[in-house]
């Protein structure tokens, strides 16, 4: 066989071993689990990190005070540096709606070795904390809650013994480039940290959404956390890992968001993203801002990632067309096959999203804009700008992920 069919060839084992030994990552059945309500229910302290997010706070922040939880509930709001009036406009919003208490505490700069995420999250747990909480509600300001959210969340929590429950928020998907990117985004994550893995008692996956993790106060404290992950860039993880590694069960799954309608077979709980990018600059920035520190800012794993990009994803079209070109019958047939799986893989998510199942076969190309995107995020680091946020820069890199 010629160069190019051991090439397609080796896409298809690949493919093949994503398809059945990786947890079955493409499927988009993990919500939430069994629920039940408790006969007390348990103290809550929301805490909601927001820098610069008046844009997005008049449709999330009304969410949060809109719960209907039947114990005890408060906000906290930490304005970390805003320059929009976020605070300002977080007290407007509380005194308009109402509903649940809401408290908002600026923490000034971060000190040295903290991110800005988490350094707000410590002032944020800490006035929490003063109240006693059985359990912390770490919500993004772009994230609205559907009235049952925290409800949900704290009864399959109790329900199943749980430390730490996470949904991944559904992203918001109404340009053509959040189309286009969105869905794959998650469908990468899913891949690299398969929901099952991690929902498996005793597993050493462990990942989180940082969008939406409801967390125990006592697995917070014995994981020593936030303190413990404060320089994590990719928080949500970090935070996952630091709650497993010291014995607490975790559980992370997709979100159903407003946009399916009714929920199907029961499930409640609903979040999601309402922060656009509209732009593939936008879209960009998102992800290049973290890729190279998934990598741990190592070129070996950065050439490992694209090399192993271009061999899964783009090998299969490029062996098929270069195959009926070249006549190489073995090229096209198993370079077709391969994108043939990779396609039936990434439908469950484009259902998921709502998405026309015509996107599926153009997943090579968006592969192809997150290799870019990596590479680019490895080109800023090393021109000393480094994973960039919201005015802030954080160039360490984390610890190897427990897998």
């Amino acid at each position: 066989m010629s160069a190019l069919a051991w090439i397609a060839v080796g896409s298809l084992a690949a493919w093949g071993w994503l398809l059945l030994g990786q947890g079955f990552f493409w499927r988009t059945d993990q919500r939430l689990p069994r629920r039940e309500s408790p006969a007390q229910w348990p103290d809550v302290a929301i805490v909601v990190p927001a820098r610069d997010e008046a844009e997005v706070l008049p449709v999330s922040l009304p969410s949060l005070l809109a719960q209907d939880y039947p114990g005890r509930a408060e906000i906290v709001l930490v304005d970390d540096g805003s320059t929009d009036g976020t605070g300002e406009l977080a007290r407007a919003l509380a005194e308009r709606h109402g509903g649940l208490p809401l408290r908002v505490v600026s923490p000034g700069e971060p000190e040295p070795g903290w991110t800005g995420k988490l350094w707000a999250l410590k002032h944020g747990i800490a006035l929490a904390r003063a109240r006693e909480p059985e359990y912390l509600l770490l919500t993004d300001a772009d994230i609205a809650h559907q009235p049952d959210s925290l409800r949900e969340l704290v009864a399959g929590a109790l329900t199943n013994g749980l430390d730490l429950v996470s949904q991944m928020a559904r992203l918001r998907v109404a340009s053509g480039w959040e189309r286009l990117v969105v869905p794959a985004f998650v469908y990468f994550f899913s891949q690299l940290y398969p929901f099952r893995w991690v929902n498996k008692p005793g597993a050493r996956t462990a990942a989180a959404a940082g969008g939406c993790v409801l967390l125990r106060t006592e697995a917070a404290e014995r994981a020593g956390v936030p303190e413990s992950i404060r320089q994590a860039v990719i928080d949500d993880v970090s935070l996952a890992r630091a709650v497993q590694r010291t014995g607490g069960r975790i559980w992370l799954g997709l979100a159903t968001g407003s946009e399916t309608g009714a929920p199907p077979d029961g499930v409640r709980g609903r979040v999601d993203s309402v922060r656009p990018y509209p732009r593939l600059a936008d879209l960009w920035r998102m992800v290049s801002r973290s890729a190279y520190a998934q990598l741990l800012h190592s070129p070996l794993l950065l050439a490992g990632t694209v090399v192993g990009l271009a061999l899964v994803y783009l090998a299969p079209p490029v062996a098929l067309c270069a195959g009926v070109f070249t006549h190489d019958a073995a090229a096209a047939w198993a370079g077709g096959l391969a994108w043939v799986v990779m396609t039936a893989t990434y439908l469950p998510m484009l259902r998921y999203y709502r998405q026309p199942p015509l996107l599926a076969p153009l997943l090579p190309f968006t592969a192809l804009l997150y290799l870019l995107m990596t590479v680019d995020s490895a080109v800023q680091h090393y021109r000393g700008r480094g994973a960039a946020w919201k005015g802030r820069t954080y160039a360490r890199p984390e610890a190897a992920p427990d897998r």
